[in-house]
C-alpha cells in the first residue's frame, strides 16, 4: 500500500522498517526542506527513489504528500482469534468516514485501547486511515467485521461487557468497568444502530 504525508511516513520509517518497500521523495525542493531526516535517508538509501512532482501528485491522488510517500507491504488485518485475546476492544458501528475513523484510532491508541473492530462495513480505505490516524493504525490490531451481530454474539460468549457511547449515558467517572470490555461508537449520521443497542449492557 502507498501512504503519504510527512507524519505517517516518518512514523512508518521509524517503527516499521520491516514493512518498507520503497521510499519516494518528491524532487521539488523536498530534501532541502527536510522531508527525510538524514538518519533515515542513510538508513533507507537503497530504497529511496526520487520523483518528479507530477508523479508524486499522481501517486497521492492529489493529496498533500508533503514531499514524501512510502510503499509498504499491504496492511494485514488482525483475525478475530487475535482480537479476542485483548481486554479493551473498541467497536465501530457502521462508521465509514476515514477521517473520523483515523481520529478514533489515534485517540483509542493514545488512551490505551487494545484493538479495534470496524463492524457493519465490508471494506475501508486502510491506507487513508493509516494517514488520518497519524500511523496509529499500524500499531494496533484492527479488523473489519461485516456482520455486526455475529461480532457481538461472539464477544458476549467470551464474557465481554458491552458499553455504548451515548449523550444520555452514565458518567464514566462514577462507574467501575469490567476487565473484559467493549466500547461501541455509533456512525457519523445515525449514531448507534437499533440492532446494536439491544446488545449493549451499559450506556456511557
Amino acid at each position: 500500500m502507498i501512504i503519504y504525508g510527512k507524519q505517517v511516513c516518518l512514523h512508518a520509517l521509524e517503527h516499521h522498517s520491516e514493512k518498507i518497500k520503497t521510499v519516494y521523495v518528491a524532487q521539488k525542493g523536498a530534501t532541502s526542506k527536510g522531508a527525510l531526516p538524514k538518519a533515515l535517508f542513510h538508513k533507507y538509501h537503497d530504497k529511496i527513489k526520487f520523483l518528479e512532482e507530477k508523479w508524486a501528485q499522481s501517486m497521492s491522488k492529489g493529496g498533500n504528500h508533503q514531499g514524501l510517500l512510502v510503499e509498504m507491504t499491504e496492511f494485514e488485518e488482525a483475525s478475530f482469534s487475535q482480537i479476542k485475546k485483548n481486554d479493551f476492544i473498541v467497536v465501530l458501528d457502521g462508521l465509514t468516514d476515514v477521517g473520523n475513523i483515523g481520529a478514533i484510532v489515534r485517540s483509542a491508541y493514545a488512551l490505551g485501547a487494545d484493538a479495534i473492530i470496524a463492524a457493519g462495513v465490508k471494506q475501508l480505505n486502510l491506507p487513508a486511515i493509516a494517514r488520518t490516524s497519524s500511523g496509529a493504525l499500524l500499531d494496533m490490531p484492527f479488523m473489519i467485521a461485516p456482520n455486526i451481530l455475529d461480532t457481538f454474539n461472539e464477544l458476549g460468549q467470551l464474557g465481554f461487557s458491552v458499553y455504548g457511547a451515548s449523550m444520555d449515558g452514565e458518567n464514566v467517572q462514577t462507574m467501575s468497568f469490567d476487565t473484559k470490555r467493549v466500547l461501541v461508537l455509533g456512525s457519523e449520521g445515525k449514531g448507534l444502530s437499533k440492532k446494536v443497542t439491544g446488545k449493549i449492557d451499559h450506556m456511557v
